[in-house]
């Protein structure tokens, strides 16, 4: 009786116990925060700008998923992936909502095709799909991406990132990779009160308001965006300002500027204020042709003569580690362009034929600007080499494919390249890089030769080594140049080619880059994050189907018998024994 006592004493002090540390963990639990990711890549552990981001967060974020529904086995992934993502977010943020929504629901075919045109008011681009069924293939309509809103605003997110001659399982698996940068980045671009300002130069002949139209409305999601004319003016990118009469406080106004497709020469005093932009720690993308060609020039002629512009840029780009060419180059991988090649009846008869001269760049290198990016249209870019500059850290960000020639200018562009078949023995040139970023202290090219007209003025404040900055080299000024639609003549998303209709990664190109330019926040490094595609092997799958299929149907099976006659032959060997 008395041991029976005591059984029940401790089984009662061991319930008590283990509540006893049930509730201390939960008390715990509530001061200390911490979660375990054990996957090789990490991939749901969110960076510390993510975290920072959420912490600051002041009001709902909420998310209007439109990937719900009977999807391929593609898109339930990306479903599933998301919602994991949007979890993680939520674990560090309890202003984070979301709801899976499928805009196909409704069984009435006009209230479906009211809700498609809603969405895609809203910013959001459907994809078209062909789904096996029983009985063939039937047509659906996905929108794989959300609406985001905070506060009083709302932006679209495409979850599903597509990329040109990319197999659809390596566009799927790039679109989860990104997934947590591309959901940080909008939450970013809601909620944040402050933007940096970004200035357009002009006076050298760039790129106008119109042909910059759209990154320019891309860019203004972000920053702050102006359009700045040097006009040898010292205040034009800085402000003095002189507390007491002793010293004057030089500020940059901007923190980055973007020098697109110049065309004209840069006077000693407008490149004297870039100069000390960047020496104060602007940010500059420089988007230059050193040399002058152009489709249009070909419109009334069958050829035309490539020369060098002459921008008196090479001494400062020089300076600061880089020389732009005065080439041309070509590649086999390139843009087909549409040629007239006769005529049928009353209507002209249009052939595409690739015009070697417009490389389509695919990035393959492994940076947060360029990773996972859809290939990139050029038009007559030129090669850049890179210069020994003591301090300053050069990466490549795009090369040209492994078939490419360089011709030195000046050259003469021919329309009769369309009709010939390209003789791939001058194509040997392989990875030309035409995109550097240079990082770093930045010498000044104006040291011991300040230009006369400003040398004698006490204002200027000279700077002849930069604070640590960044700059941007790119050899092709169109590659920021948006397209007009044609008649109409209005301007189309920047990467979008009408007469291909395939959408590059232009826009997403300059966006990393301004991105990666100005953003101390860290969040584009988000990007450079790597999940491994683990794909089945198809021909493996054939071959060994049917044995992968009974082992998954009978093993089972064939395992709780073992078990069984296991356990059934030791009982009856112990009862055997005992019963003796």
């Amino acid at each position: 009786m008395i041991k029976r006592k005591n059984i029940k004493r401790n089984n009662i002090s061991l319930l008590l116990f283990g509540i006893l540390i049930i509730i201390l963990v939960n008390i715990i639990s509530n001061f200390v925060y911490t979660r375990f990711d054990l996957t090789s890549e990490k991939r749901y552990s969110l960076s510390d700008a993510t975290k920072e981001l959420l912490k600051n967060l002041d009001d709902i974020v909420y998310f209007q998923i439109y990937l719900d529904g009977e999807f391929p086995a593609g898109f339930k992934r990306l479903r599933n992936e998301t919602r994991e993502m949007l979890d993680e977010f939520r674990a560090y943020s309890d202003n984070i909502e979301y709801e899976f929504i499928n805009p196909s629901e409704s069984n009435n075919k006009n209230e479906r095709n009211d809700v498609y045109k809603l969405l895609i008011e809203r910013g959001l681009n459907p994809t078209d799909l062909q789904v096996k069924t029983k009985k063939g293939s039937s047509q659906q309509i996905i929108f794989p991406g959300a609406i985001v809103v905070y506060k009083s605003s709302e932006l679209p997110l495409e979850l599903l990132k597509t990329q040109i001659g990319v197999p659809s399982e390596q566009v799927l698996n790039n679109s989860i990779q990104a997934l947590e940068f591309n959901i940080a980045s909008t939450i970013k671009k809601l909620s944040k009160t402050q933007k940096p300002k970004i200035a357009f130069i002009e006076g050298h002949g760039e790129l106008n308001s119109k042909e910059t139209f759209d990154i320019s409305k891309s860019l203004s999601d972000y920053y702050t965006i102006e359009r700045i004319k040097i006009d040898g003016q010292l205040n034009s990118l800085s402000e003095r300002k002189m507390p007491d009469s002793s010293k004057i406080i030089i500020k940059n106004k901007f923190d980055a500027i973007i020098i697109a497709k110049p065309d004209s020469v840069f006077s000693e005093k407008d490149k004297f204020i870039i100069d000390q932009f960047i020496m104060r720690g602007g940010k500059v993308l420089w988007v230059i042709d050193p040399v002058l060609a152009s489709l249009d020039s070909l419109q009334n002629a069958e050829s035309m003569l490539a020369i060098d512009k002459n921008l008196n840029l090479e001494d400062i780009l020089f300076k600061y580690g880089v020389r732009l060419n005065n080439d041309l180059i070509m590649d086999l991988n390139a843009l087909p362009i549409p040629m007239r090649t006769g005529q049928i009846g009353n209507q002209p008869q249009i052939d595409f034929f690739p015009w070697y001269y417009f490389p389509i760049i695919t990035p393959v290198i492994k940076h947060p600007i360029v990773s996972n990016l859809n290939a990139i249209k050029t038009e007559f870019i030129s090669s850049i080499d890179t210069i020994n500059v003591k301090g300053i850290e050069k990466t490549i960000l795009l090369t040209t494919s492994p078939y490419s020639r360089i011709l030195n200018t000046p050259t003469l562009i021919d329309l009769k390249i369309l009709q010939e078949k390209a003789d791939e023995r001058l194509y040997k040139k392989q990875f030309v890089p035409i995109a550097v970023l240079l990082e770093g202290r930045f010498e000044s090219v104006f040291n011991n030769r300040v230009p006369p007209s400003i040398k004698n003025d006490s204002k200027i404040g000279f700077v002849n080594e930069s604070i640590p900055t960044k700059m941007i080299v790119i050899s092709d000024g169109d590659i920021i140049k948006n397209q007009f639609h044609i008649p109409q003549g209005y301007p189309l998303p920047l990467g979008y080619d009408q007469f291909t209709r395939e959408t590059f990664g232009n826009k997403e190109l300059i966006l990393n880059a301004m991105n990666y330019l100005i953003d101390d926040s860290g969040l584009i490094s988000i990007r450079s994050r790597e999940l491994k595609l683990r794909l089945l092997d198809r021909t493996e799958i054939d071959k060994s189907k049917l044995f992968w299929q009974l082992l998954n149907t009978l093993g089972p099976i064939i395992l709780i018998l073992i078990f069984g006659i296991l356990q059934s032959y030791f009982r009856r060997k112990k009862f055997t024994r005992n019963w003796k």
